[in-house]
């Protein structure tokens, strides 16, 4: 059975690095038999800020304007995820928090990886860091080990192209692990999934 991976860009910033990395996995991860890869860019789903009156881990969102229905649509679709994060104030951006703030049964027990990056050299790690009780509180399964890219502003050009300079070799290694990791946690627990009571 061929599992879905949704592969989100967690920022809606304009020519941002985050988007030649998105890019990069777009120019070199495809689809197959095994698995299909959906593109989720969070420019694509314009969200106001969160402002329904129920939460969505305990009860539905009823009047869920357009773009609203269209993110959990997408979501509940994949059987697993790739997060792309910058380090915005040693944390995520408040698109994506507000984003998952949306967010209820459609993920859970899915496995989930992060991909942090960064114009420093910590590659994002508190970002990073700061997206894992979230998930957690959304049930999902969190992958201990994230990918960091550091000083990354050089590596990728606006066509997604990785360059040939100093850690080009490892970050185009640690994304390959990554794809290969979710992959393969996505597969057993889609094919081996958790009892409902």
């Amino acid at each position: 059975m061929g599992i879905k991976i949704g592969i989100i860009l967690g920022t809606t910033r304009h020519n941002s690095l985050g988007e030649k990395i998105f890019k990069y996995l777009q120019n070199n991860v495809q689809s197959n038999a095994d698995v299909e890869y959906n593109w989720i860019n969070l420019r694509d789903y314009p969200l106001p800020l969160y402002d329904h009156e129920e939460t969505p881990l305990q009860t539905h969102i009823h009047d869920l304007n357009n773009s609203e229905a269209k993110w959990l649509k997408k979501l509940a679709q994949q059987d697993g995820f790739l997060i792309l994060t910058p380090e915005y104030d040693h944390a995520i951006t408040g698109a994506l928090k507000n984003a998952l703030d949306l967010v209820g049964p459609e993920v859970n027990r899915k496995p989930v990886l992060t991909i942090a990056y960064s114009h420093f050299s910590d590659g994002g790690i508190l970002a990073a860091n700061s997206i894992v009780p979230i998930l957690q509180m959304l049930n999902m399964i969190v992958l201990p080990t994230p990918v960091l890219l550091w000083n990354a502003d050089d590596n990728f050009d606006k066509d997604g192209r990785l360059l040939d300079v100093q850690n080009s070799d490892h970050f185009a290694k640690r994304l390959q692990e990554a794809i290969i990791e979710i992959n393969f946690y996505t597969s057993v627990l889609k094919n081996n999934p958790y009892p409902n009571k």
